[in-house]
């Protein structure tokens, strides 16, 4: 079974290669469309408007500004069921196979929401090349994988936001991949919550 094989490092190199492709990285350079930018010099004379024309003074039709409102919300939440508890952070995550069963997929930002929520309740590790450490806390990569693997969203959406985050720890100044980041000196837990927040909206805005 292709998710009893699934690890933190396959998930980082697969999210890695979905970033790099062309497909991908037309999805984020068009992610946040804004209207272009006028000179001084060719900005017409402003008019003053009667009440009825409002709609003149938009750069955009109204119909998109509604649409790019709409987006900009966060995903809402699915329909959740409790995490186990501390033993089961500790039990090896093919235990949990059983609760993907009837489990519909999810959007990438709602994926990564349940894998903020893994790292809240089970704890954040940064333990080289480890799942997770005696407490059953998880790596970033890990947490998204546990969250896979207790019926949150297929492998496919797994990939689409690891190539999110990657996308986010670009526009961040980061070049390497997302377990290097995660075993930084100096990283906390704190910087790993930020991380799944700021690619959560990212995702969001792209209606993903």
């Amino acid at each position: 079974m292709a998710t009893a094989v699934l690890t933190p490092d396959q998930l980082d190199g697969q999210a890695a290669r979905l970033h790099d492709t062309q497909a991908w990285q037309q999805i984020v350079t068009g992610w946040e469309p804004s209207a272009p930018e006028l000179s001084p010099a060719s900005a017409p004379t402003p008019v003053p408007a009667r009440p009825s024309d409002w709609r003149s003074l938009l750069s955009v039709p109204v119909d998109r500004l509604i649409d790019d409102t709409v987006r900009s919300l966060p995903a809402p939440p699915p329909h959740q069921r409790p995490l186990p508890g501390r033993l089961g952070a500790m039990l090896p995550d093919r235990v949990h196979l059983w609760r993907r069963v009837g489990q519909s997929d999810l959007r990438p930002s709602a994926h990564l929401g349940h894998a903020r929520q893994i790292l809240v309740e089970w704890g954040w590790q940064n333990t080289p090349y480890r799942l997770r450490n005696a407490r059953g806390a998880r790596c970033v990569c890990g947490a998204m994988v546990s969250a896979h693997r207790l019926g949150y969203g297929s492998l496919d959406t797994v990939d689409r936001a690891g190539a999110w985050l990657i996308t986010e720890l670009r526009a961040q100044g980061w070049p390497g991949l997302i377990g290097p980041w995660n075993r930084h000196p100096g990283r906390t837990a704190a910087d790993a919550l930020a991380l799944f927040d700021a690619t959560i909206r990212r995702a969001s805005l792209a209606g993903q």
